[in-house]
Formats: C-alpha cells, sequence, structure tokens
C-alpha cells in the first residue's frame, strides 16, 4: 500500500496526538560548581519521576502532564556531565551539559568593566567580555578559542539583532535620531531658542533661560548641549557670565532631563536594557517600560542635579571653583580663566545646523516632538488595557507605541520642512540620515550589550552573585551599592551607555535573587529593584557628568567654548554635592522603605541647606 506524503503526515499529527507530548530535558548548557540551579524539564503523564544529574539523584511528582521543576541541583566535580529523565527504571529522555567553577561566572562581564576601565573603550570591552563567557561555555582549548568568537557573532549577537523587541527598540531610536536631525537642520530648534534668549536680558535671567533650554530640549543629550551651548554663548557672554558656569549649566542640564524624560533617545535604549535583564526573571511579569517608569520616582541624582541647576541660577550664588570664575567674569569682564586654551565647536554638529538664510520658526520643532509625545500616550493606549492609569499602562505594548510616535514624529517633521521648502527632499533625507548616524554608536554598544546579557543567562552569573553576596549584603543596601558601582564606571570609562550595558543585565537579576534569598520577593520590597534600575541609570549620569573623558563633559566644554579641565574642575563640586547627598538622603532611606518623594524631599533639602550654607553671591 502506498501512502501519500500528506497523508503521511496527517497520520504522525494524530499518531502524536494519541500517544501525548513527548518527555524531555531542558538541559542547561552550563551548570556552575556547587551553585544550586534549576532543570525544566517536560513530562508525557502524571507521577514520579527522577532526574539523574551525573552521580545525584532528584524526584519530583508531577500532578498533571507538561512541565514540572527538578528544584535546587547542586554539582560539585567540573566536566561534563549527563542529565537522564526517568519515571520508574523507564528512561524517557537524555541530556548533557557541563560544570565549571562558578568563578568563571562572573569573569566576562567583570573582564567587560576592567577592560572599559583600563582602555576607556566600552565597545572591545563588551565584545572580549562576550567572548570569553562563550569560551568559558565551551571549555578552554585552542579549537574552542576560534570557535567561541565565531560563535559570539554568529550566534549571540546574530539572535540579539534578530529579537523583535530588540530591533523595534533599535528603530525607534533610529527614527528619534532622525527627527533631531531634521528639526536642527530646518532651524526649527534654533527658533525655539531665538524665542526664549528675548527675555534673558540680566546674568540671573540669561542663566534661567539657558537652564529651561537645557530642560525643554529633552528629548537628546547631544542635540541638547550642541544647541543650548552654541547658541547660549552669545547671550551669557553679553551678561558677562563665565564660561564655567555655562558650560555646568549645558552639562548639568543635558544627560540628567534625559534620563529621566518619558520620551527621549534614551528611553529605547533604557528600556531595552531592562527587558533584557527583567527576561533573566522568572515569575517577574511588569513590563520593561512599566519598571522605567516606576524607577523614575528613585532617581535621586538627575532630579536634584535640575533642582540645583535652577538654585544657582536663579539664586546668584556659587562656591568653589565656580565662584571664582563667577567673580572673574563679573568684576573683569574675562570670560574664561587667563592662559586657559579654549575648546572651539565650530566642527561639532555641522551637518545638522540650520542652513544660513533659511526661516528658523520655532514651530517646525514644537509640533514634531509633540507629535512625538502625543503618539506615545496614544500608542500606550490604544494597546493597553484595563480599569486604571496604571494598568493600561502596564499591558501596554511599548515598543509598538514608541515605533509608530518615531515614525508619526519624522514623517511630520520632514513634511513640514518640505512644504515651507526650507530644504529639499535630499536635504531632507540627508538631515535625517546625519541624525540617525549620531545613534549608530549607541546602537553598536546596545547590540553587544544584549549579547553580553545573554551569555551571562547562560553562565547564570546572577545565580553566582546572590550565592556569594546573598547571605550578608542586606536588600536595603543594594541600590546604594549599585549607585557607587555604577558612578564609578561611568567615571573611569566616560560613558553613561556603556555602563548602562554592562551593569544593568547583571545587577537587576542580582537585585531579584537577593529579594528571593531574604523572602522579600513581594510587592512590598519591589522598590528595591525599581531602585536598583533607578541607580544604574543615574550613578551613570553621575560618573558621566565628572568625568574628563565623557563626551557630553567634552561636548559642554566645546560648545560653550570652555577650557575643558576648567570646566571639571568647576562642575566636580555641585556633582559631588548632590552625588553624596542622593545616596545618603536619598537612595539609603529609600532602600529601608522611606517614601521615594519624602527621601527625594530629604536628599533636595541636603543640597539646598548645602548650598545656602557653602554659596557665597557672584555679583
Amino acid at each position: 500500500m502506498r501512502i501519500t506524503l500528506g497523508a503521511a503526515l496527517l497520520l504522525t499529527c494524530l499518531l502524536g496526538s494519541v500517544s501525548g507530548e513527548a518527555a524531555d530535558i531542558d538541559a542547561p548548557a552550563v551548570f556552575l560548581s556547587g551553585v544550586p540551579l534549576s532543570v525544566p524539564a517536560t513530562v508525557d503523564a502524571a507521577g514520579d519521576y527522577t532526574l539523574q544529574v551525573g552521580n545525584t539523584r532528584h524526584s519530583t511528582h508531577a500532578d498533571v502532564a507538561g512541565a514540572l521543576v527538578f528544584e535546587d541541583i547542586v554539582i560539585a566535580e567540573t566536566g561534563d556531565v549527563a542529565l537522564t529523565l526517568q519515571s520508574g527504571d523507564k528512561t524517557l529522555a537524555t541530556g548533557n551539559s557541563r560544570v565549571i567553577a562558578g568563578w568563571l561566572a562572573i569573569v566576562p562581564p567583570f573582564l567587560a568593566i576592567a577592560i572599559a576601565l583600563v582602555f576607556h573603550s566600552v565597545i572591545p570591552a563588551l565584545f572580549l567580555g562576550a567572548w570569553v563567557g562563550v569560551l568559558a561555555a565551551m571549555g578552554l582549548s585552542l579549537v574552542n578559542i576560534g570557535r567561541s568568537m565565531l560563535t559570539v557573532f554568529q550566534t549571540y549577537v546574530r539572535d540579539a539583532v534578530a529579537d523583535a523587541d530588540h530591533a523595534a527598540i533599535m528603530l525607534f531610536t533610529f527614527m528619534i535620531g532622525g527627527m533631531v536631525g531634521i528639526v536642527s537642520r530646518n532651524g526649527g530648534m534654533q527658533g525655539v531658542v531665538e524665542h526664549v534668549v528675548k527675555w534673558a536680558n540680566t546674568p540671573r535671567r540669561g542663566q534661567i533661560a539657558t537652564a529651561a533650554m537645557g530642560v525643554a530640549i529633552f528629548f537628546d543629550d547631544y542635540a541638547n548641549t550642541l544647541v543650548v551651548g552654541n547658541t547660549m554663548r552669545r547671550v551669557s557672554d553679553a551678561l558677562k557670565i563665565s564660561r564655567e558656569k555655562l558650560a555646568f549649566i549645558v552639562d548639568a542640564t543635558a544627560a540628567p532631563i534625559s534620563c529621566i524624560a518619558l520620551v527621549t533617545t534614551w528611553v529605547g535604549y533604557e528600556v531595552g536594557l531592562i527587558d533584557a535583564a527583567i527576561g533573566q526573571i522568572d515569575g517577574f511579569d511588569e513590563s520593561a517600560y512599566l519598571v522605567y517608569l516606576r524607577s523614575i520616582g528613585y532617581s535621586f541624582y538627575p532630579l536634584v542635579m535640575l533642582m540645583l541647576v535652577f538654585l544657582v541660577a536663579a539664586g546668584g550664588r556659587d562656591f568653589g571653583p565656580m565662584h571664582r570664575a563667577e567673580r572673574r567674569a563679573r568684576t573683569t569682564g574675562q570670560l574664561t580663566e587667563p592662559g586657559s586654551d579654549i575648546a572651539h565647536s565650530e566642527d561639532e554638529g555641522k551637518q545638522i545646523e540650520p542652513i544660513p538664510g533659511k526661516p528658523r520658526r520655532a514651530i517646525n520643532a514644537i509640533v514634531p516632538v509633540l507629535m512625538l509625545i502625543g503618539g506615545v500616550l496614544t500608542g500606550l493606549f490604544v494597546t493597553g488595557e484595563g480599569d486604571t492609569l496604571q494598568d493600561i499602562i502596564g499591558s501596554a505594548d511599548s515598543y509598538k507605541a514608541l515605533m509608530w510616535a518615531s515614525i508619526i514624529a519624522v514623517v511630520v517633521a520632514a513634511g513640514m520642512t518640505l512644504v515651507q521648502r526650507i530644504l529639499t527632499i535630499e536635504q531632507t533625507i540627508q538631515a535625517w540620515y546625519a541624525g540617525i548616524k549620531l545613534m549608530l554608536f549607541a546602537m553598536i554598544v546596545l547590540v553587544l550589550a544584549w549579547t553580553l546579557s545573554s551569555i551571562t543567562e547562560v553562565l547564570h552569573t546572577a545565580d553566582y552573585l546572590v550565592s556569594l553576596l546573598g547571605g550578608f549584603l542586606p536588600p536595603a543596601l543594594l541600590p546604594s551599592v549599585i549607585f557607587v558601582l555604577a558612578a564609578l564606571t561611568a567615571f573611569a570609562t566616560g560613558t553613561s551607555w556603556g555602563t548602562m550595558g554592562i551593569l544593568l543585565p547583571i545587577v537587576v537579576p542580582l537585585g531579584w535573587a537577593i529579594l528571593l534569598a531574604n523572602n522579600m520577593a513581594d510587592p512590598d520590597h519591589l522598590h528595591i529593584l525599581y531602585s536598583s534600575v533607578a541607580c544604574v541609570l543615574t550613578g551613570a549620569v553621575w560618573g558621566d557628568h565628572c568625568s574628563p573623558i565623557s563626551d557630553t563633559t567634552i561636548l559642554s566644554s566645546m560648545a560653550s567654548g570652555c577650557n575643558h579641565m576648567d570646566h571639571v574642575n568647576t562642575q566636580l563640586p555641585y556633582a559631588l554635592l548632590v552625588g553624596v547627598s542622593a545616596i545618603l538622603l536619598g537612595t539609603l532611606p529609600a532602600g529601608f522603605g522611606v517614601p521615594w518623594w519624602l527621601a527625594l524631599l530629604l536628599s533636595a533639602g541636603g543640597v539646598i541647606a548645602a548650598h545656602q550654607l557653602l554659596g557665597r553671591p557672584s555679583g
């Protein structure tokens, strides 16, 4: 009897449905010696089951057919190990894994941090960390040295790019960059600035206007720095505001507002990292965007720094090297320290500067930005469900909302530019492309961060860290420790984004594991997880603020026409004041259960008191 291919497939399906789901072991690629891990399995019937792992046996009971988990499997020896799933004397499935020394699990991320610290470059640090991680999983040998490098690129990098959510984040970020390029090139952003500066006719008003512009251009720190610094420099010079003060206001409003605003070029990057981090947590079902929103209240450093900027601008009081710089500018008219080499910015951002002779209408920047914000909010409501705002946002498809809003903003910005004949189609595309190029480096960092994150998941890095720290590190202290670690890393590397990419995939699963180890993985203690996320982001911003090799610090000096080290030296005391207050009066109390809003008030109050005590009139 002859059976057609279709009939054979149908018969196979029918037999499969009759016999039930086949038993299987989801064997991990790697076990860590001495570290308890779980092994999921699938069974085709209820009953008692045994998992043989090397020389040890582990038993459990399944009430129904389907998935079951063998908990707390500890293997002492290292090397290859065989896994066998049994029901009585019957072998149902087999698998193979490798057992490696537990300390190897932390080598990849800490190697990445060390390389970034030494060489001040995050891309090779992330790639080498990923390479060493795959090599540890595969086993050290001459053959695997080459194979592991190829595997990193061919498997892990590819999977990071091919993931649908990751692709959405990359597209959203590129589109935001493209919109920034268009509204900068068509003069819209310059038009916004020119409207604001009409009000600034005293040193205090000039500083307030500069700070207000820094907050208004919230959606990108690079655009913020270049536009505000270059534009307000002419105003601040006329008002005898020192270049050091201008650089401080520009720098201290750029990254802090971009870090915590709801729709910025940072959001896609941060949400992507948070998503990769919480993806390693079993039983945690909050969306990455909701975690980001809830972390904002614990972002004490950027919130208090923004307050200090306006306090300094409106109060006319400074301390430390900044007071000397301001007194020099007011009394002698010398806007920079005599003998200082000035950083010039003529070549910065040329591709997105407004075209001479074209109108500079603020509406051309305001409308696309409003469309971007409105598009995100509308998308969240359209894709979310629930009776409360929290339920709607928590269930919404944030990736879809961000993508919708970003493409609408780009189309609106381009359409307004073309209708008014400010730019040609080719010039508009070039401006859009120039804006995208500004985001390319960040996307490379993000892809490599995703790659390293997936490898640390394979190596069970979080499980090993909790086995080391979970027993003696109080959960309440975890956010503060994370802030210091992020701050030091960003200070040494000069990149806040690179610091986020290295640390977030590690510390978030670690925080959850520590909560589990202390029986605190419940809604009453989730503030520690939100605070941990915030401390990675804000600690990275602090280090970026203080670091002389930070890109935004360098750009702030250049855009403001300030000697770079003069900018670093005058800004450092303010950043230290806010950083210390944020930790001692904000993060620490919040870790012990103080409401975030009260901790924020305490931190802000501490900075206000210190400013009044230390500050002296600048004239």
